[in-house]
């Protein structure tokens, strides 16, 4: 597998380096622009991400468990637009995963397609149609990150797996303090403009299908399944001087469509905010949180009947191109029809040095702890800790 990713590693590098305009001087001056021109009246714009980390775990052993080596994932980006003289946009979007591994992907289920939709911008705000992220999610604080990727709440990668399933270990539980419910299942969704700090925002996703067209196919048929998920978020942040002040609140509440035993519709929520300090034209710091609750089994729209909560507090402070943070992250999900009750503590301390706009390199440790009313995990305990320690770089386009 290590073989396998630095080898389609180093032909996308290649093919990048390839493919982009390159601006070449010093390390810190190079950069690499997304492939951009027009057809006609059309504007087109072909970007992407691909990050990877090399790890080193401390996690009770099993036989054959690997605690060491490396993960990561990539994908491409691109628009479609058209500008008018009136001031109305028109434009196609996507986002496609074109790899990944066990334990790096994205929040979506890391399927091929993780974005497509049309939008239309206009003075009174805009309206997204398709694949997309939810209102509450889009619109979300949950506290600053030196990672995005490898944050511990809602990571895009993790370095502990599961030996019974070859998996990700915190696929039983992950925290998420952000809504996100309705995942990037085909919506339409309402975008304001910001006016005096405030920006608001709505959506409705009628089914849990990922089909392009909303309203046009109901979705799997399962039980449990949540239809005509309603959400709406404010998010406010303005500027005092050298303080900048975000703070959010989303929800969203669905409809059992075939219900169950013990099972109910769908309510999650989550509140946020974070604020950032220029102490002078080199140093910031920043610091915040979230915090959310929705009433389904770890966070699985299927499993509404359940209370789950998911805590995140961060602050991290930069000078130049470095950064460093600190994460803390606390989660309890309550038991549902004899699955156990779980909870998870995490901790998480990382330093970036961002070589230029496009690429980041860093250096972290990471820590979870889980617990189990009932029941045991692979080592036989009803609790189990780990921690790893890792490099990591990210290379944005």
């Amino acid at each position: 597998m290590a073989k396998k990713f630095w080898a389609l590693a180093s032909s996308a590098g290649v093919a990048l380096l390839a493919s982009f305009p390159v601006r070449a001087a010093s390390w810190d001056d190079w950069s690499i622009s997304p492939l951009s021109g027009s057809f006609g009246n059309l504007n087109y714009s072909v970007g992407g991400q691909a990050y990877g980390s090399a790890y080193w775990a401390d996690q009770p052993g099993a036989p054959g468990l690997d605690q060491s080596g490396v993960t990561g994932a990539a994908s491409l980006n691109a628009r479609l637009e058209r500008d008018y003289d009136s001031g109305l946009a028109l434009a196609l979007k996507g986002t496609f995963e074109i790899y990944h591994d066990q334990l790096s992907g994205d929040n979506y289920g890391s399927d091929f397609v993780q974005k497509i939709y049309g939008s239309v911008q206009t003075g009174l705000g805009r309206v997204d149609l398709g694949n997309s992220d939810g209102a509450a999610y889009a619109l979300s604080i949950t506290g600053p990150t030196v990672n995005p990727e490898v944050t511990i709440d809602n990571s895009n990668a993790t370095f502990f797996r599961d030996p019974t399933t070859g998996r990700a270990f915190t696929n039983i539980f992950e925290l998420n303090s952000a809504v996100e419910s309705s995942l990037n299942y085909a919506k339409v969704s309402y975008f304001s403009p910001r006016l005096f700090g405030v920006q608001i925002a709505g959506s409705f996703t009628p089914s849990q299908g990922k089909d392009v067209l909303p309203f046009l196919n109901s979705g799997p048929q399962v039980a449990n399944r949540q239809t005509n998920m309603w959400e709406a978020a404010v998010n406010y942040s303005n500027t005092f001087g050298q303080l900048t002040f975000g703070l959010y609140g989303g929800f969203v509440l669905g409809h059992n469509a075939a219900k169950t035993v013990g099972h109910r519709g769908l309510t999650d929520w989550s509140v946020g905010s974070e604020v950032d300090w220029s102490i002078n034209d080199d140093v910031k710091w920043s610091f915040g949180g979230g915090y959310r609750e929705a009433n389904t089994y770890v966070f699985n729209i299927d499993n509404a009947g359940s209370n789950t909560q998911s805590l995140h507090l961060s602050t991290t402070i930069s000078y130049g191109s470095w950064s460093a943070g600190v994460e803390f992250g606390n989660g309890r999900s309550d038991g549902l029809l004899g699955a156990p009750t779980l909870g998870t503590h995490a901790l998480l301390i990382d330093a970036a040095y961002a070589v230029n706009t496009n690429l980041q390199l860093s250096a972290g440790w990471e820590k979870l702890n889980y617990s189990r009313n009932a029941g045991v995990f692979y080592n036989g305990a009803p609790v189990i800790g780990m921690d790893a320690g890792f490099l990591h770089a990210v290379l944005n386009i």
